[in-house]
Formats: C-alpha cells, structure tokens, sequence
C-alpha cells in the first residue's frame, strides 16, 4: 500500500519525494560534497608544488606534489561522475513518482476528472510541472556540496589570512541580500505565469476537440483570435518571468567576479607585504575561483526550487482533488426510480424518457446528479445517491459522456470495454447505434486513440455502441445523435427504444425524433422542469417547448 502523501504545502511535498529515496540523497549530498571538496584542495595542492616544489635542485617535491595534483584531478572526474548519475536518477525518480501520483488520481477520479479540472491543465502538470519538481531536486547534491565547499574555503582562507576569510564569509549574505527578494519574485511572477498557462492549455483542448464543430458553425476564427491574445498576454508574463531569471542569472555570473577581483587584489597586496608567500597568493586564487562554482549552484538552486515550489503548488491541487467516496450503503435491490430533485427529474425504470432544454450544461448537470458526480441530493428509490456505494452504483446506472474516450484496439475491443469481446453482442451493439459503416463487417478494425480515424458521427455512434453493450440497469445519455444525419437518427432511435425496453432509459435531446418515441418527456427552463408529458401533448400545451423543437428541427433541416 502506496504510503500517504504529504499534501501540507509545496515545500512538504518536495520534501516527502527526497524522503522517498533516503540513500540516494544521503549519496548525491556525499557525492557532491566531496567533489566540491576536492575542488577546493586543488588549489591548496597547487599552493603546495609552488612553494615547495619550486626549490633549486629538488625535482623529488616537485614531483610530488604535482602527481598528488593529478591524483586530486582523477578523483574529482570520478566524483562528477558519480554525482551526475546519483543526481540524474534522483531527479528521475521524483519525475516519475510525481507522474506516477497524478495518473494514479486521475485514474482514481475516473469519469469525474473532467467535471473536477480541465483537460489542458493536466497536460500541462503532466509534461511541464513533473519535471519542474524533478529539477528541484538539483539542491539535493549540489546544493549540500557547495555549502560544504564554500565553509572549507572558508577555512583555508582563514588559515591564510583571516582577513581574505572575512571578506569570502561575508558574500553569503551579500549574495542573500541581492538575489533573495528575486527569488521571491520569481515564484510571484511564476506562478501568475504558470495559470495562464494552464488555462492557455484548457482552451486550447477544447478548441482542438471542438474543431470541427467550430468549423460547422462558422466561430474558427472568433475562437482563433482568442487564442491569440490569450498566447500574447501569456507572452508578456512570460517575459516578466525572463527578466528576473536574467537578472538572477546576471548575478550569478557577476558577483564571483567581484569578488574574485576584491579577494585577489587584497591577497596581492599580502604577498608583496610579505604576509603570504607566492604559492599562498595562488591558493587563494584558486580558491576564489573555484568559489564561483558553489555560488553559482546557490543561485540555481535557489532558482530551482522557487520554480518548484510553484510546480509542486499545482501538482497538490491536483492531488487535493476529492475523490467520489467508494464505500456507502448498498443500492436498491430491485430497479427504482431516480429521481433529482433540484431539478424535479425523475426518471422511473422500464421507461424510455427525455430530457429536453435549451441549454446542454444544465441537462448535463442533471445527468451528473443521476449518475451520482460528487456531492448530489439525487435519490435512488427513495434514498439518497451519494450515499450508496459508488461501485454498485456504477454497475447499475451508467451515464455516457458524449465526448467520452475510444482507446487504441480493435473495434470489437473498444465496443466491449470492460466486458468480454462477445461478436453476436458486439455486432448487436453495433446495429443498435447503426455503426454498421464503422465496422464495415470487420470488428477486428483498428481504432486509434480518441477515434482520431473516424469521423465525429463515427465517434458519437461508437460511444453509442458501447453503451448499449453495457446494457445497465439505468442508462443516462446527453445528445447521443447531434453528430449524424436524420435517416440515421430515426434508425437509432427506433432501434433503441426498441432494445432498452423494461430499461430505464433517460436520453437529454432536442430531436424531435427521439423525443417522439420517449414515454414521457421533461421541458427543462432554467435548470427546473416546466412541463412533463409526452412530445405531441408539450408540442400543443407549450408554446416554448413548441418553439424550441420547431428551432432545432430548423437548424439540423
């Protein structure tokens, strides 16, 4: 069992993923530690080989010193080595336990993700945010290593002269003061950045998944232009973020060359007072150059993690989703009558009922409720949904999105689902939603990932399909037939009525052609049932119900 997350805050969530791999941080902090160490005793050796080494007539310490030099080197390449591969695996695997933890809840949230968040914002946690945190991680090894380095410098400084170990101890906080606000800025201006990109990616989804509809109704370009001033004012944040990373940058590259000129003007003038010898004036040349490195690593690291903690922001969001409660009381045991009662919808079994509005979203929402999509008053013979089972529920009472995934596989498999690919079953469920130019006699034919080889009436018609052979108890639908002609929509209907017979069945539509073969129809006004009968006696009694069938008719004619 997966150990509970810490969803606290960004700063308890990084910590929790380094948490999960003890032994790899322990090794990256050691690793980069010593490396770091090691650079900064190359130039106390090369200090060593010029003092002592330099001496008339004694090559022998020469020698010496200089293989302990080399001998420095090798061990600083195998370092790096080490401390690459620890840190590559260690940013890895927080990447993909970060991953891991986001398809995982979004598997778990199922069919109520899309009605929790939108599509583009998990794309963007999955293929930017995952690997932000993963970066984050740089603080780990690095990080550790080069306070390690920069306290040794320290030390040999001040085993030179306290004076240069004063003015080195004294950048930390030069370099706090000028790039802390920064930071902070930096996460300020990410994190604006960072919802527009999400909401930038949201819509983009939806127009691309809408595309064709958008061409149909002539909005391409109203939608097109929207995108384009969302992408420029996404631009100007983007910049705004660029300019304090540049300035960041700026002072990552600068300040250790102030103070390697102020460290090595005050060693120079040492060395010409006789304070410190010639090799100690290299050393502390050496070690101001090598201190470059950790201040460098300070600033990224900085860098790194208010990045990530806007990432790691994002992702425990994502993660605080609620998930629909599993456990409950068990359904009715024999079909009942669901009924919603924000709306006033009911929907009795063994009828074949209709949902009419103008407006899809609310017919939608009613269908949520029945379906038992988060927090609902909906009651299932009599007894509130939301607190039933979901599982049980899911069994009994299915609610088919009209824009719901196809998977890769044959057409057989992706009309079967969760059930086993029966032909007679399949080719059943085929006819009923008169997919027949689909399979075009072959349920072995591929289907790509989201239907992207079929056409949208294709798709709708294959959603359809797979609902039938679902065969629930209840079945809920929002505009099953939007997407095909009317030959085939009289067909579909006919067929379905004929096949959900002693099921229930409640189908949200303005097609006169379903509506006509419902039991008993629903006129939905501003969210609340107006009127109930069947389609011709709402047709005589209201004139809005009239008018809003005569306009749809219009429209598909």
């Amino acid at each position: 069992m997966m150990e509970p997350v810490d969803v606290r805050g960004p700063a308890h969530f990084l910590w929790w993923l380094v948490m999960r791999q003890k032994r790899r941080f322990a090794l990256a902090g050691l690793y980069g530690s010593t490396w770091m160490v090691s650079l900064a005793l190359t130039p106390y050796l090369l200090s060593q080989a010029v003092d002592r080494g330099l001496q008339p007539q004694q090559a022998g310490p020469l020698i010496a010193w200089s293989a302990a030099v080399f001998a420095m080197g090798l061990t600083n390449a195998t370092l790096g080595i080490l401390r690459h591969r620890t840190m590559t695996k260690l940013r890895l695997d927080a990447g993909m336990r970060t991953a891991d933890l986001v398809t995982t809840h979004a598997a778990r949230l199922g069919a109520a993700l899309p009605r929790r968040v939108t599509a583009g914002e998990v794309v963007t946690i999955g293929i930017g945010d995952v690997w932000v945190i993963a970066r984050a991680m740089t603080a780990a090894g690095p990080g550790i290593g080069a306070v390690v380095a920069y306290i040794v410098v320290a030390v040999l400084l001040f085993r030179t002269s306290p004076l240069l170990a004063v003015v080195v101890l004294a950048g930390v906080p030069v370099i706090a003061l000028l790039v802390g606000p920064m930071l902070g800025r930096l996460q300020a201006t990410g994190g604006d950045y960072r919802e527009q990109e999400g909401a930038l990616a949201a819509r983009l989804v939806d127009i691309l998944g809408g595309l064709r509809v958008l061409n149909g109704l002539g909005g391409k370009d109203t939608h097109a232009a929207r995108f384009r001033r969302d992408s420029a004012e996404l631009r100007e944040s983007g910049y705004r973020v660029g300019t304090v990373t540049s300035w960041i940058g700026a002072l990552g590259s600068g300040l250790p060359a102030v103070f390697l000129a102020v460290v090595v003007w005050l060693a120079a003038r040492l060395a010409v007072t006789g304070d410190i010898s010639a090799g100690d004036l290299v050393a502390v040349y050496g070690y101001v150059a090598v201190l470059a490195i950790p201040v460098l690593i300070f600033i990224e690291v900085g860098t790194g993690l208010a990045r990530g903690m806007v990432a790691a922001r994002r992702v425990i969001t994502f993660l605080r989703l609620p998930e629909d409660p599993v456990e409950g009381a068990a359904p009715p045991d024999r079909p009942a009558a669901l009924h919603d009662p924000v709306s006033g919808v009911t929907v009795a079994p063994g009828r074949f009922t209709a949902l009419a509005g103008a407006r899809t979203a609310e017919a939608a929402a009613v269908l949520d409720r029945l379906g038992r999509y988060g927090d609902t008053p909906a009651t299932w013979g009599g007894r509130r949904l939301d607190g039933m089972a979901r599982p049980a529920v899911r069994d009994r009472v299915l609610v088919a999105d009209h824009d719901a995934d196809l998977f890769a596989g044959p057409l057989r498999e992706v009309v079967a689902g969760a059930a086993a690919p029966d032909e007679g079953a399949v080719r059943r469920a085929v006819h009923i939603a008169v997919a027949h130019d689909v399979a075009g006699g072959d349920l072995d034919r591929p289907v790509e990932w989201g239907g992207r080889n079929l056409s949208g009436g294709q798709r709708q018609r294959l959603r359809l399909a797979r609902a039938v052979l679902a065969d629930p108890e209840m079945l809920l639908a929002v505009e099953p037939t939007s997407a095909v002609d009317a030959h085939t929509e009289a067909a579909i209907a006919e067929r379905l009525a004929a096949a959900r017979a002693g099921r229930g069945t409640l189908i949200a539509t303005t097609s006169p052609v379903l509506l006509d073969r419902a039991d008993v129809v629903h006129y939905l006004v501003d969210e609340r049932v107006a009127a109930t009968g069947t389609h011709r006696e709402l047709l005589v009694a209201h004139p809005g119900y009239r008018a809003l069938v005569t306009r749809m008719a219009g429209d598909e004619a």
